[in-house]
């Protein structure tokens, strides 16, 4: 069987539609990347160094972190529990920092893991309702993320300051 490069047709109105971006087919990673479990919310950093990703892998919710140039799962101390699930990972421009989704307190909450100093900031503890889909700027100063504290779904930016903890 042979494999076929997918072809993707760019239409923009001021380019016209002419341009044609070719694919490869997707390859998986070989190593610890990936498991027989769930792996999902891939986020990359922005020089493509480390990859996080939420899995189920042991048997809970964690999110974890790989380095693609050494090919290693990185730990992260103090940021998966057992007691609760840990999701939808977004990485800072240099992976220092990781907003996240925890369910710690009972109940969907965004936090901000420091793999410097090995400490989550909770973000969300006075907010009602759900929150999902974080994101945060390549400096860490800024998050953005989901809430549907009035019924509906709207965008929450939170600024942790110049100089975040």
């Amino acid at each position: 069987m042979r494999s076929l490069a997918v072809g993707l047709l760019c239409c923009l109105p001021l380019l016209g539609c002419n341009q044609l971006w070719v694919n490869t087919p997707p390859q998986i990673i070989p190593g610890d990347i990936n498991s027989q479990a769930p792996d999902q919310y891939p986020s990359y950093s922005s020089d493509g160094r480390y990859l996080a990703l939420a899995s189920d892998r042991n048997l809970n919710r964690d999110i974890f972190l790989y380095d693609l140039q050494q090919r290693v799962l990185i730990e992260l101390p103090g940021l998966n529990r057992p007691d609760s699930s840990q999701d939808q990972p977004a990485l800072s421009a240099d992976a220092r920092l990781i907003a996240y989704v925890s369910t710690e307190r009972g109940k969907p909450d965004i936090f901000v893991y420091d793999r410097q100093t090995q400490r989550s900031q909770l973000l969300t503890a006075g907010l009602r309702g759900t929150v999902r889909h974080p994101t945060i700027t390549g400096d860490g100063r800024l998050v953005a993320y989901e809430s549907s504290t009035l019924g509906q779904w709207h965008i929450v930016v939170m600024d942790r300051g110049a100089n975040p903890p």
